[in-house]
């Protein structure tokens, strides 16, 4: 299918510590972020047909940069690998500086056109994950959630998970576009979902 090379010819383009760093707010941005050891970097990997583009490490909370990468088709269209959260190990001083950057970049960005925030789907929407969700809704701005790490369960397992998942979302009465799915970057299940999600967000590929 046309859409599956969008997503397989990612280029790195940028990284940026400080929001004096972001790179000009031009195009569309689709932006991942999600609580350390996740699998967000995984994801991104999986979906880009890449290895390496996204780091994957063993230990979480080594992504401590805004990453963007360009995607081939469309003009400035660009895919942002947010710094992961929720790790314990993390500095006061670090914590502080992306509790700034973070919501200036979700809340300001001109150039943000939906989130995707990744989720292990044995521990799905903890409050820091409602918290990434809280800075975001104010910008009516799409969220598509993925439950991943779905191989780990069985099929019967996964889907009480979601069960779960859907009466916890449904109780934060979050009034915002949010959609979820499950995952796996091992399997390689739900990709075509993330992809049409894509063609969805992207005005200039719809």
């Amino acid at each position: 299918m046309f859409y599956m090379s969008i997503i397989h010819n990612l280029e790195y383009f940028h990284s940026a510590h400080f929001i004096e760093d972001l790179p000009e707010d031009l195009g569309h941005e689709i932006a991942f972020a999600g609580r350390s050891n996740a699998g967000k970097s995984s994801a991104i990997n999986t979906l880009a047909n890449h290895n390496r583009l996204a780091y994957v490490s063993k230990q979480p909370g080594r992504t401590q940069l805004i990453n963007f990468f360009q995607m081939r088709y469309g003009i400035n269209n660009k895919i942002v690998d947010l710094p992961g959260y929720g790790y314990a190990k993390v500095n006061v001083n670090t914590k502080k500086h992306w509790d700034i950057v973070l919501p200036y970049y979700l809340q300001k960005r001109k150039s943000l056109i939906g989130l995707i925030i990744v989720m292990d789907i044995r521990h799905a929407l903890t409050k820091l994950d409602e918290q990434m969700i809280e800075w975001f809704l104010p910008t009516q701005k799409p969220i598509h959630i993925l439950l991943t790490k779905a191989d780990k369960l069985s099929r019967n397992q996964a889907q009480k998970e979601v069960n779960k998942f859907t009466k916890k979302i449904e109780a934060c009465n979050f009034n915002g576009n949010i959609t979820y799915q499950t995952f796996s970057s091992l399997k390689k299940t739900g990709l075509d979902d993330v992809e049409e999600i894509f063609l969805e967000w992207l005005p200039s590929l719809g």
